[in-house]
């Protein structure tokens, strides 16, 4: 199935990308999520309006992505939790918690969707998580997981 994406979609492509995806996928996911609409030849037409649009942006999506990066790299971030005695959490840190810790700490908004954690944080302590900013720009964040 011949798609054309509408937004950013991790592992496929960015918006005004035309992709080939396996039908259940994009029938029943990406369609109906509102990231991608189907390839039509008068769909051409938007693919250029959409590329225009992202290639004006991402100049200056950039260079705000790179002071995002200089603000928020480099820092910790505290994230309260409940815990038991043991240390061990109720759960897990979620990271639209992450989210909230590093924009009430920075001042600056990120999206849940951008934070990348390599395991799940389920203990006390210092964790690291990847933030993509831009598709260009990665920030490291270290986040201290305390007891609340």
């Amino acid at each position: 199935m011949k798609l054309i994406l509408t937004q950013e979609v991790t592992g496929l492509g960015g918006p005004g990308d035309v992709v080939e995806v396996k039908d259940g996928y994009g029938r029943n996911y990406l369609v109906p999520q509102g990231v991608a609409i189907r390839w039509t030849r008068g769909g051409e037409k938007t693919v250029e309006s959409i590329k225009t649009a992202r290639s004006s942006r991402a100049v200056r999506d950039l260079g705000h992505a790179e002071e995002v990066k200089a603000k928020i790299e480099g820092q910790t971030v505290n994230v309260s939790v409940k815990a038991g005695e043991t240390g061990r959490l109720f759960g897990a840190v979620t990271v639209a918690e992450i989210a909230a810790a590093i924009t009430e700490a920075s001042g600056e908004a990120v999206d849940k969707r951008t934070i990348a954690v390599d395991h799940a944080v389920r203990t006390l302590g210092a964790h690291q998580v990847t933030v993509r900013l831009h598709e260009d720009v990665l920030a490291t964040v270290a986040i201290n997981v305390v007891k609340a």
